[in-house]
């Protein structure tokens, strides 16, 4: 692991960033980031790109009044992609209008991304400049980031409660779903946030989310959220999976 390093951007606002090489580097990565381990986790997969103004603003009381306030609570960390769009600038936004302080952590493939004072890079997407911190991976696509965010929330959150929260979502979040599942971390869906989130929905209440998930047993590791007070709910479900540690 390289030594880790700030990152300033122009609203002034710094966050620690390190370079994770190999799976070797992650035992390192609580004492690199500065943050205490163990502690509860919650990672956030969902609409990037894909969404527009309207949709964010539909969503936005998921983060304002359940993600945000829920992981100021429970001194959680939140892990995501980092980047400036859809479900990861709702989460940085989130965290910065209630004044929250707890770490929301940004892991993306190191090649795909840009920051002030960084690398220049054709068609690169901005660093969202409210996380905290940042972990840049090997990789070249989008997707290559998926299995890095499950094992940075399987390593800091260690014997506390884990889960994972989609909201809206395409392919790149199918991956992170089945890494979740993969390790055993409960995955709560979003109902109404559109796009992959609502095909789960559906194929859960069919019985053949196996069929979208592919791996076995993904049905009893998934949790809909569905009501006229989805933020209520959403928050309700992360605070009973993160209270829940490993034996």
């Amino acid at each position: 692991m390289d030594q880790p390093f700030n990152i300033v951007f122009q609203s002034h606002l710094r966050a620690r960033a390190v370079r994770l090489r190999s799976a070797a580097d992650l035992p390192h990565l609580h004492a690199a980031l500065g943050i205490e381990s163990p502690r509860p986790a919650v990672v956030l997969i969902g609409g990037a790109g894909g969404m527009d103004e309207t949709d964010l603003a539909h969503l936005r009381p998921l983060f304002t009044r359940a993600l945000a306030p829920i992981a100021h609570t429970l001194g959680a960390a939140i892990i995501d992609g980092g980047t400036d769009s859809g479900v990861m600038r709702l989460m940085g936004e989130g965290r910065a209008e209630g004044g929250y302080h707890f770490p929301l952590i940004g892991v993306a493939v190191e090649t795909l991304v840009t920051w002030p004072g960084g690398p220049q890079r054709a068609e690169p997407v901005a660093l969202e400049s409210h996380h905290t911190h940042f972990i840049l991976v090997p990789g070249s696509d989008w997707g290559d980031e998926s299995p890095w965010i499950s094992d940075v929330a399987s390593t800091l959150s260690g014997t506390a409660g884990s889960v994972t929260v989609l909201i809206n979502g395409g392919e790149v979040a199918r991956q992170d779903i089945e890494e979740s599942v993969r390790v055993g971390r409960p995955v709560i869906v979003v109902a109404g946030s559109g796009r992959l989130a609502d095909e789960l929905v559906g194929a859960h209440s069919r019985g053949s989310l196996e069929d979208l998930i592919g791996h076995a047993g993904a049905s009893q590791m998934v949790q809909v959220v569905n009501g006229s007070d989805a933020p209520a709910q959403l928050a309700s479900a992360v605070e009973q999976c993160l209270i829940t540690r490993k034996e």
